[in-house]
């Protein structure tokens, strides 16, 4: 028996504070720290999460990638660990905080990979700031203005929580299959859900504050982004599910408009991409970081 091998985790987390726009604090964190060398030389990347999200949810993909990858995931501004001023959350600001965290963190040339909110702010990091960025990945995010009707039927949709959940198996359960705005069941929407949740007095309750995400949607709500999207002159991937939010046509044109646009679809999963299929998101994201490595560079868009 003295000789059976254990298989233990040796994955570490490490915590960074980064200093955002306006002097927000920002909590980024490297799961896989206990692989991080003295002098790692591994490329950059940076993981934003989207609205209702924190860095957490990114753990599994960081450490996927961290045997060829510096993955660091970042609370962003009003979520998970990092400050909730009562402002700004407008797109400048959430673009500062990430440049912030790829200037402080000494991730440049990153790839920045992004989720919904963190999607758009991927893409538009890749567009300002050309000199910090290797290529980006934008799954499941729009680019054409959502409307009025969006955004208040998404303002309804929080509103209709039945906040404080008496326990975290309570919140889990509605999320996954109580929640009358969802689809069919999912325990992965559940515990998506469950993680951002904190105990109070009175019991469990999102860790954000629904009018930051109300401010934070207003520009998808006016604006498109087309022309961003056709600034971004590194390889970019568009990632969506088959049932998600962003639909093939939008996504195609998306990629159309990309100077170095990929495309990829992974069958079975909705908008939580990266949860619901996390080996088939993995796969897809090592290609194209293979592939994107080796693609001749072009001179950026005027």
């Amino acid at each position: 028996m003295r000789h059976m091998k254990q298989h233990v985790d040796r994955h570490t987390t490490r915590r960074f504070e980064v200093r955002g726009a306006g002097g927000t604090r920002l909590a980024a964190w490297d799961y896989a720290a206990a692989a991080v060398a003295r002098d790692d030389t591994r490329p950059g990347v940076l993981l934003l999460h989207g609205l209702l999200g924190r860095a957490s949810h990114w753990a599994a993909t960081a450490r996927r990638l961290a045997p060829r990858y510096r993955a660091l995931a970042l609370d962003q501004r009003g979520h998970g660990r990092s400050d909730r001023p009562e402002g700004p959350y407008s797109t400048e600001a959430y673009l500062a905080d990430a440049i912030a965290a790829v200037e402080q963190l000494g991730l440049g040339p990153v790839t920045v990979i992004g989720h919904s909110m963190g999607a758009l702010t991927a893409w538009q990091l890749a567009a300002r700031r050309p000199d910090l960025v290797a290529a980006v990945v934008i799954c499941d995010m729009r680019a054409a203005a959502l409307g009025e009707a969006g955004q208040r039927e998404w303002e309804d949709w929080t509103r209709s929580w039945p906040v404080p959940f008496a326990t975290l198996g309570d919140a889990r359960r509605w999320f996954a299959q109580q929640d009358p705005w969802a689809g069919a069941p999912s325990p992965v929407r559940g515990d998506f859900f469950a993680e951002v949740m904190v105990e109070g007095e009175d019991g469990w309750r999102p860790q954000y504050a629904p009018r930051h995400l109300l401010r934070s949607r207003d520009p998808w709500i006016r604006d498109a982004h087309w022309d961003e999207l056709a600034g971004v002159g590194c390889p970019a991937l568009v990632v969506r599910g088959l049932d998600g939010e962003l639909g093939r046509a939008e996504a195609q044109e998306m990629v159309r408009v990309l100077p170095r646009g990929h495309y990829a679809e992974i069958p079975d999963a909705g908008h939580l991409v990266p949860w619901e299929q996390p080996d088939a998101w993995c796969d897809t994201l090592e290609r194209f970081l293979r592939e994107a490595a080796w693609e001749p560079q072009r001179a950026t868009p005027a």
